[in-house]
């Protein structure tokens, strides 16, 4: 999740529905300036007994914070303490049990997104071995209770956490126990916008599967493949889901604003404090007449707050970003902007993808949803057939976008090589869930202490 700067007084009070659409207007670039922006989390534990180390603890979430300016970060504070980090390659920042997140910088290509990973995970692991750390790329803590679990000093995760046991049953399990790999990619205006939109949209369950990556709640098989997506059906209705209004005639940024004005709200930031306004409007703040804020005006940098309070599969800001992956390794974490970017990013593969969804109806696409956290690839199609029948296809349209993108390596190699673990995934027919589950029944013989050792970074 984001981390908050100061709101500015001199920004002015949103008085226009234009006012509110123009944040995601600013999105608009022309194709040579679309960029990729990729985000990952990983599991952070202690090597001597795989606890999750609290932020204060000696050799914890703080000190690890810390540790990275050894290569240029610097710290952002929040209530004097520090919470994330600002850098060449984008911002580090803490999920709400101290899952750590890179968010990286916009890039032009793929092969520069994989060396930001790398450069990531190489710093993070140097430091991690000073202080006996270890990071695990799965979606889900594969072991841990909730309440064995630490939060970390950000004041909207302490409203969040208020909040979540009132609208849903599974939000303090998104909040405390999963992690995901995401990518943000650009568009170049509205109608482009939107065919990405419902492109991705339909299609984020199938990321859904070949990424599913969390079959383990508390030390035992929980019947899903990717219980992190599973967690997202009951986390807050309000935020979540397939959106179909996307799909819908005439969708735009207008009828995005519209569901944005109906997300209730979880907090105002002012005077370097979050203040709690969970559950109420944004169109009562518009108004004057927030409760928690009474006879205050939102600002600018309210409504692009409020933006990034919603969690539907696709979200909508000045970029579209991509939500349904399960966190997994380095290879994988390269794989998933390659799956995006080759899809979106070329006119002749996104009409392609298009294509091949575009007569799914809603009710279809709501099922392919719910089913496919427990059945992976054998989730069904609307209209009959399962994800594995179109996974390859998928695949070939996304390997053709990136050769079309014609970016090349110094070695002289193009982006299509990054989609090399979703090709073997679908060969094999087995997501990486899957092949978790075999180990554990087979090979750990029940033994989960092993996964640390095999999907650690």
């Amino acid at each position: 999740m984001s981390t908050r700067k100061e709101t500015s007084f001199d920004e002015p009070v949103i008085e226009s529905r234009e006012q509110l659409i123009k944040p995601l207007t600013k999105g608009e670039k022309p194709r040579e300036n679309w960029r990729i922006g990729t985000e990952h989390e990983k599991l952070v534990y202690a090597t001597r007994d795989h606890h999750a180390p609290s932020y204060g603890e000696p050799g914890g979430i703080r000190d690890l914070l810390m540790a990275m300016r050894e290569f240029g970060w610097e710290p952002v504070i929040e209530g004097g303490e520090v919470i994330a980090l600002r850098g060449a390659d984008g911002a580090i920042s803490l999920e709400p049990a101290g899952q750590l997140e890179l968010s990286g910088a916009p890039l032009q290509t793929l092969h520069q997104t994989c060396a930001e990973t790398g450069r990531h995970l190489q710093q993070v692991k140097a430091i991690g071995e000073k202080f006996g750390l270890g990071f695990l790329g799965l979606g889900m803590w594969p072991d841990k209770r909730r309440d064995e679990l630490p939060v970390m000093p950000k004041g909207r995760y302490a409203i969040m956490l208020r909040h979540m046991p009132r609208v849903g049953t599974m939000g303090l399990d998104m909040m405390l126990r999963t992690c995901t790999i995401q990518v943000n990619l650009d568009y170049s205006s509205e109608p482009d916008m939107v065919q990405k939109f419902r492109t991705s949209l339909a299609l984020q369950p199938l990321a859904t599967a070949l990424f599913a990556n969390s079959p383990f709640t508390e030390g035992k098989p929980n019947g899903y493949l990717s219980y992190r997506s599973h967690i997202w059906s009951d986390t807050d209705p309000a935020r979540t889901g397939m959106l179909p209004f996307v799909f819908e005639d005439g969708f735009g940024y207008e009828r995005y604003v519209e569901y944005m004005l109906d997300v209730p709200m979880y907090f105002v930031f002012r005077d370097g404090k979050y203040i709690d306004a969970a559950g109420q409007s944004f169109r009562d703040f518009l108004d004057g007449r927030l409760p928690a804020l009474p006879g205050e005006r939102p600002r600018e940098s309210d409504w692009i707050d409020h933006l990034s309070t919603a969690f539907p599969e696709v979200r909508l800001k000045s970029f579209l970003e991509m939500r349904g992956a399960d966190g997994g390794p380095w290879g994988r974490i390269c794989a998933l902007p390659a799956l995006w970017v080759g899809l979106l990013y070329d006119q002749g593969a996104l009409d392609a993808a298009w294509d091949l969804v575009k007569h799914w109806d809603m009710a279809g696409r709501e099922a392919l949803r719910s089913a496919v956290p427990k059945l992976g690839l054998d989730a069904p199609l609307p209209g009959g057939g399962t994800l594995r029948d179109i996974a390859g296809e998928v695949l070939g349209i996304a390997r053709s976008g990136l050769n079309a993108r014609g970016k090349l390596n110094e070695a002289g190699d193009n982006e299509a090589g990054f989609l090399a673990p979703l090709d073997e995934i679908v060969k094999r027919g087995k997501v990486p869930a899957e092949m978790l589950l075999e180990r554990y029944h087979g090979e750990w013989q029940g033994d989960l202490a092993r996964v640390y050792e095999e999907k650690s970074f």
